[in-house]
């Protein structure tokens, strides 16, 4: 496997099974290539650079190659240490920065690495953007500053006013919260979610125990929130005596909830609740992507407002939120974007909002879950070789389902299938030969059957 290279940034393996793909030199030049962008599309701004990273064990190596790097390219650098995307994402803003790396290769196990590159408002680049940091990275065209232009460098913790803002949200409702008393076991994975969250649920008076807590990015499971890789927290649900179960990612951007019963409340339900709590009081329109589930739209519509799909990807995400003015949003993964708060996934906004949804409504959490749509998602895939023309196939697929009347096709991200009670979506791999498959319906046999018919097609093509 070689470095991935995408519009969000670099990620890569340090040792493990694919070996080393994301060494020192590919930090220095793509670290140099961000900042040869920033300089010249902020000329007069204010030269500081936020860097935050999560707990993996190699995240002290790339963080010291990344600062050093940013200051021999003439920037000051604020290093914010262990924090959380969403805390990096706001300290861009609160510090007056021209932009931030975030280290975090997010959910992907331990050995991973990756730079992710923020704009001076604290959001990702967009895909232009994106494209002219690998292309300057590809030429090396970049210029170091003397000895007398070195950047300087200074240490700062944003993490309290992070909680601060979510805090001051008009849609927490803190004295509600208080009084439910709420009892929680959070699963953190050993990373910076075991730093920030505990003083989030201090302040809303949360009694809470923690679940691989120790920040040392040794993580005891795979770090992904899906229900395979969360049984240790099932069981102390079932076991032990609380209301809710809280799971992040190593980053802190993605959110998963457990009903008390030690069932999931599945992830795809995260936004969709917390969107139901926020339309609620505040009507208006959301965005999901094209793979997140149709369970948002529903909610949407019985608030009285209007739902829109955007590509996959958090940019494609935020970008449609603003075209459309979007009160809420986010993705189907735990992702929860509020822009009362910012343009960004997080975690803290997220357990705030649903800690007061669930402290207003009174009820248990398997029990609010059962207001929502019920949907299933099936995830398969298509292998192909490589010589497969991936473009070709997708477009026959469009053709032969523009025809049915009963069929909306969307061509922006794949091909996107929506039935009247079910949709299938189809997306190539930038990476590799293949095509997922993502199929939702009432019934996960019937999405799963969808899915198949779907790739059946495709054979039959080839």
């Amino acid at each position: 496997m070689s470095l991935i290279k995408s519009i969000s940034g670099i990620r890569g393996t340090i040792g493990g099974p694919a070996g080393d793909t994301l060494n020192p030199l590919d930090i220095v030049k793509f670290t140099s290539a961000y900042a040869t962008f920033i300089r010249k599309t902020y000329p007069n701004g204010s030269g500081k650079i936020v860097v935050g990273r999560d707990a993996r064990i190699s995240g002290e190596m790339v963080k010291n190659v990344v600062c050093g790097t940013l200051l021999g390219m003439g920037f000051d650098v604020v290093n914010i240490g262990l924090a959380s995307t969403p805390t990096t994402e706001l300290a861009v803003t609160m510090a007056g920065a021209d932009g931030g790396i975030i280290i975090t290769a997010s959910h992907n196990p331990r050995h991973w690495n990756a730079l992710k590159l923020l704009n001076n408002r604290g959001e990702f680049l967009t895909a232009q953007d994106g494209a002219e940091v690998l292309a300057t990275a590809e030429a090396e065209d970049f210029v170091y500053a003397d000895v007398d232009n070195i950047g300087h460098y200074t240490e700062e913790s944003f993490d309290e006013r992070h909680i601060d803002a979510v805090m001051a949200l008009k849609m927490v409702d803190e004295e509600a919260v208080k009084k439910a008393h709420f009892r929680v076991v959070v699963d953190s994975i050993n990373s910076v979610g075991g730093i920030i969250l505990p003083p989030l649920l201090d302040r809303l008076g949360v009694t809470y125990t923690f679940l691989n807590g120790e920040a040392n990015g040794d993580f005891a499971h795979n770090p992904e929130p899906l229900e395979k890789n969360l049984s240790g927290i099932m069981d102390a649900l079932r076991n032990g005596n609380y209301d809710l179960g809280i799971v992040v990612d190593p980053d802190v951007d993605r959110l998963a909830f457990i009903c008390e019963d030690g069932t999931m409340f599945g992830e795809e339900y995260t936004l969709v609740s917390v969107a139901d709590y926020v339309l609620s009081h505040t009507p208006g329109a959301t965005v999901s992507n094209l793979s997140s589930t149709r369970a948002l739209r529903d909610v949407t519509e019985k608030h009285g407002g209007k739902y829109s799909a955007a590509a996959v990807g958090e940019v494609n995400v935020t970008t449609k939120m603003r075209e459309v003015g979007a009160v809420i949003g986010g993705e189907g993964n735990g992702g929860v974007i509020y822009p009362e708060s910012h343009y960004g996934r997080d975690a803290l906004v997220g357990i705030a909002l649903f800690l007061s949804s669930l402290a207003q409504k009174e009820c248990k959490v398997s029990e609010l879950r059962k207001t929502f749509p019920e949907y299933f998602i099936a995830k398969n895939r298509i292998d192909l070789t490589p010589e497969t023309d991936v473009d070709a196939i997708l477009s026959k697929v469009k053709e032969m389902y523009s025809a049915q009347s009963d069929a909306q096709v969307n061509d922006i991200d794949g091909v996107k299938i929506d039935f009247p009670d079910k949709w299938v979506h189809l997306r190539k791999s930038n990476t590799e030969p293949i095509i997922r498959v993502y199929s939702e319906a009432h019934s996960m046999d019937e999405a799963d059957a969808l899915g198949k018919k779907i790739m059946q097609v495709v054979y039959d093509m080839q």
